[in-house]
């Protein structure tokens, strides 16, 4: 698939038939979000795929009740390892860069889940804590964002988008 055929494309998608998602296809969206720009190449990315129905259950109670999370098949969570970012960076490392280097990463899974026929949404509304202990993280580890991936059992949100240029200055 073109690159802006995906991006236009994609939509958050809360509804999942439960097919399951191939393995391999699971390590290609992975592949995908490693090839997401890190600052100072550090890669302090964590992913955990999560197919354990008691787990989903788990991130559904973190996220405040979301059943899509326990319905799709395979979620990804992506956490930051704080400790490899204070290491290169100090504060900043740890504050910022991890967010940043995270979300370049779940924004390549997403796009790939369409390349791939799959459907995705990113959830970043949840308890960092429940999260935590769901996955059982150590303490170093931030969770940042889950990633429900599945067939879509019907076409995701498309939230209508403002053009750039009311966004957009030129200096």
């Amino acid at each position: 698939m073109d690159l802006y055929e995906a991006i236009n494309s994609r939509a958050s998608t809360r509804e999942f038939t439960g097919e399951p998602v191939p393995a391999q296809v699971v390590a290609r969206l992975l592949a995908s979000a490693v090839k997401a720009p890190t600052a100072g190449n550090l890669q302090p990315w964590r992913f955990f795929v999560v197919s354990d129905r008691r787990v989903k259950r788990g991130l559904r109670q973190a996220a405040f009740g979301q059943a899509f999370l326990e319905e799709a098949p395979v979620v990804i969570v992506v956490c930051a390892d704080l400790d490899v970012c204070a290491d290169g960076y100090g504060s900043r490392g740890e504050q910022l860069y991890s967010i940043q280097d995270t979300a370049a990463a779940v924004e390549n899974i997403l796009l790939s889940a369409v390349a791939e026929g799959f459907a995705a949404c990113w959830v970043g509304a949840f308890d960092e804590e429940a999260a935590r202990e769901a996955l059982d993280l150590a303490q170093g580890v931030r969770p940042l964002a889950m990633v429900p991936v599945g067939k879509a059992a019907r076409p995701g949100v498309k939230r209508p988008r403002e053009p750039f240029e009311k966004f957009t200055e030129y200096i």
